[in-house]
């Protein structure tokens, strides 16, 4: 597996939708690339701190920017 493939795999990893013949070489990829370690980590650390804001901390606008971009990011 290569970054590339690594980074679109991290959604479906934490989503706890990966297959098993996918899941060795993420974790292999993982434990070997330092810049995917430090990906995976700040994907880790954006779900923990979204997790504990409520709707009511997010202005309309706000809400949809980041549901955007997310979007923008799984696309890509």
């Amino acid at each position: 597996m290569n970054c590339n493939e690594f980074v679109d795999a991290v959604t479906a990893f934490l989503d706890g939708a990966m297959g098993e013949a996918t899941e060795l070489p993420f974790l292999t990829h993982l434990t070997t690339c330092g810049d995917c370690e430090t990906c995976f980590d700040q994907f880790q650390q954006t779900i923990t701190i979204l997790g504990e804001l409520s709707d009511k901390h997010l202005s309309t606008p706000a809400r949809a920017q980041l549901l955007g971009d997310f979007a923008a990011l799984r696309r890509h």
